[in-house]
């Protein structure tokens, strides 16, 4: 069996991977030689492994947990695929994220903050059947995402109507763990199963639209914050987002969010 089989070194250099990268996947559980030798502990693989290896090896420069390697390493083809696919997705969604960041970026360069409308109305009482979550702020677009996968078959389950668009709904101030929720407008006293009520009262509010992708409505909140202030009013929570093109509607320049903050007047 040993002439079939290959030093830890040959099958480092056959995978172009490190004899230490070998090591620390054998120890982490995810790829284990064929054969240990007794005496002299030396690792033996064989040359089939190549294509784990290589396969753990490129899963962990795109950031992946070490149990959803192990978990698809372990996997029949058919959930292998179907767990390959949906980190493929994730990796393509923080892509978009990093390539709208980095257009914040070229534009605070280029030309500074870039400017808003902002105006003061009166916003109309809202109700609302919500889904929460807490996360990080770091966190708050993925989990907004996973709210609205939990929200829409509720909603459309139930047997009263909604109004689009769907709302978020945030702490006036990010916390390390930060409460947010996401809803549609229902009828008063209309009850969803699986979600709660929210209401949103009536009252003046500074609003601004942004357009484009969400990792850049930080722009538009420096305006809406900015404007804020100059008038001599004063904000107070829970801020609100309407969506009003969402992704499954337009590409991500061409997003549609309508920030709405409440306010008052300084005593």
């Amino acid at each position: 069996m040993r002439d079939e089989l290959l030093t830890i070194g040959r099958f480092a250099r056959l995978c172009r991977l490190s004899v230490k990268q070998l090591r620390h996947y054998d120890e982490t559980g995810l790829l284990a030689p064929i054969h240990v030798d007794a005496s002299s502990g030396y690792r033996y693989y064989a040359p089939g492994q190549a294509r784990d290896a290589l396969t753990i090896a490129l899963l962990r420069e795109m950031d992946l947990p070490l149990a959803v390697i192990a978990e698809a390493l372990a996997a029949e083809p058919g959930r292998r695929a179907e767990l390959l696919r949906a980190e493929r997705d994730r990796l393509a969604e923080r892509i978009s994220r990093d390539r709208a960041r980095l257009g914040m970026l070229e534009r605070l360069e280029e030309g500074g903050l870039p400017g808003y409308e902002v105006t003061v109305a009166t916003e109309p009482a809202r109700h609302l059947a919500v889904t929460r979550a807490t996360c990080a702020a770091t966190e708050i677009g993925d989990k907004v995402g996973e709210c609205v996968g939990r929200l829409l078959p509720l909603l459309g389950g139930a047997s009263v109507g909604w109004e689009p668009p769907l709302w978020g709904l945030y702490p006036l101030d990010l916390e390390e763990q930060t409460r947010i929720a996401v809803g549609a407008q229902t009828p008063q006293g209309a009850r969803v199963p699986g979600l709660t009520r929210e209401v949103l009262p009536a009252g003046p509010a500074a609003q601004t639209v942004h357009i484009g992708p969400y990792a850049q409505l930080p722009l538009a909140y420096n305006a809406l914050f900015a404007a804020i202030h100059e008038r001599g009013l004063r904000p107070h929570g829970p801020v609100r987002e309407a969506y009003l093109v969402g992704p499954a509607e337009a590409p991500p320049e061409e997003l549609m969010t309508r920030l709405v903050i409440p306010v008052e007047e300084n005593a």
